[in-house]
């Protein structure tokens, strides 16, 4: 079927709304039309170079949610009409890492940036005769999509895709490095540096999981007054600002616990990091940097001597077909605020305002809108 998506060409150029031809399910694939998809700075980090595919044009998106238009052979847990939300690592529930219990780590995320279909290796989208290269095999920045059952999670109807869409990513992979990865404890003290969407999630993550004080760090002012909604109990605008208000607060205890979520990570940055970080607390790094930089300031003798970790953290160490259905069960109990998290809503042909908000620090989570005439 033809429709349309939002594609790069090229590094550094910014996305281009145009005509693409999307192919039919086939054995273990899903035909899904797109009601909302979330804008992650993940798929910024494909503009700048910082998450290279493997080759271009690119279709971005990867927090999405819609309905079920169509099943291919062999797909048994989604059926017509579904709602669902797309995970943007599949599981598939059988390798050795979704066996070990690490279905975040799944064996099929190998391919996530090759583009062809896990499939059968062949390419599920085409532009001006050429294949397409899907964000994570999804490609949410168009209002269809072809993709793997692994990759399709089932949800209660009654979830506003607007708000479902969010936990494709961000608040899965936010709320679960606090509670799954941190593995915080009630009357632990934890610091959140990035306050985008996946930190207003990992904040919300602490602040059920018991946490005492909740120290929220971000330069953007508006983003700091939005902290305080979520859980936060101090803010400030940077991590050399935080320092000495934590080691007052905490009695020199610092933070057990310290949650990485800004856009882009930088190695020089860690010892930062570690500093407001107590005697064998733990960093979270959740929040990604560049493929190809490997520095990193780091004072080994002092990660020895007090027995800190470094811990990275992907997808929040969820499993999507689990947690994503417990995410949205607690949003719909009243214990997950969503709604504030959906800054604005946007429409496709305003993806490049909506990343220039976000770049500006104007939204904690954009999300595109498609309507009927979209398609």
């Amino acid at each position: 079927m033809k429709t349309k998506g939002a594609l790069i060409w090229d590094f550094n150029q910014p996305w281009s709304i145009e005509e693409i031809e999307i192919g039919d399910p086939r054995k273990g694939e899903v035909k899904v039309q797109m009601e909302a998809s979330g804008m992650c700075h993940s798929d910024h980090h494909l503009v700048t170079g910082g998450i290279p595919m493997a080759g271009f044009p690119v279709l971005g998106g990867h927090e999405g949610a819609g309905i079920v238009t169509e099943v291919g052979e062999g797909v048994e847990d989604v059926a017509v009409g579904d709602h669902v939300v797309l995970s943007f690592i599949p599981s598939c529930g059988k390798c050795p890492s979704c066996q070990a219990g690490l279905r975040n780590l799944c064996d099929l995320g190998m391919y996530l940036l090759g583009g062809a279909s896990v499939s059968d290796g062949s390419f599920r989208v085409q532009a001006r005769g050429q294949n397409v290269y899907p964000m994570t095999l999804l490609g949410t920045f168009s209002p269809y999509l072809v993709v793997h059952q692994s990759s399709v999670v089932k949800i209660d109807p009654s979830i506003p895709f607007e708000v479902a869409c969010l936990v494709g990513c961000g608040v899965t992979t936010g709320y679960g490095s606090a509670t799954h990865t941190a593995q915080i404890r009630p009357g632990e003290d934890v610091a959140i540096v990035g306050l985008g969407g996946v930190g207003i999630s990992a904040l919300q993550g602490a602040a059920n999981s018991g946490a005492r004080f909740i120290f929220a760090i971000d330069p953007v002012e508006w983003k700091r007054e939005q902290a305080l909604k979520f859980g936060a109990t101090h803010t400030f605008a940077s991590v050399e600002e935080a320092a000495g208000p934590i080691a007052e607060i905490t009695a020199a205890g610092m933070a057990k616990k310290t949650i990485v979520t800004v856009g882009e990570v930088h190695g020089e940055d860690v010892d930062l990091w570690m500093g407001i970080t107590s005697k064998a607390g733990t960093v979270v790094l959740t929040a990604m940097g560049s493929l190809v930089e490997n520095k990193v300031t780091l004072n080994l003798s002092m990660l020895t001597l007090l027995q800190k970790n470094l811990q990275g953290s992907i997808f929040g160490g969820s499993n999507p077909h689990y947690d994503i259905p417990l995410l949205l069960s607690l949003y719909k109990a009243g214990k997950l605020n969503l709604d504030d998290m959906v800054t604005r809503q946007y429409r496709l042909e305003q993806i490049n305002d909506g990343y220039r908000d976000m770049l500006e620090g104007r939204n904690i989570r954009g999300v595109i809108r498609y309507t009927d005439a979209d398609r």
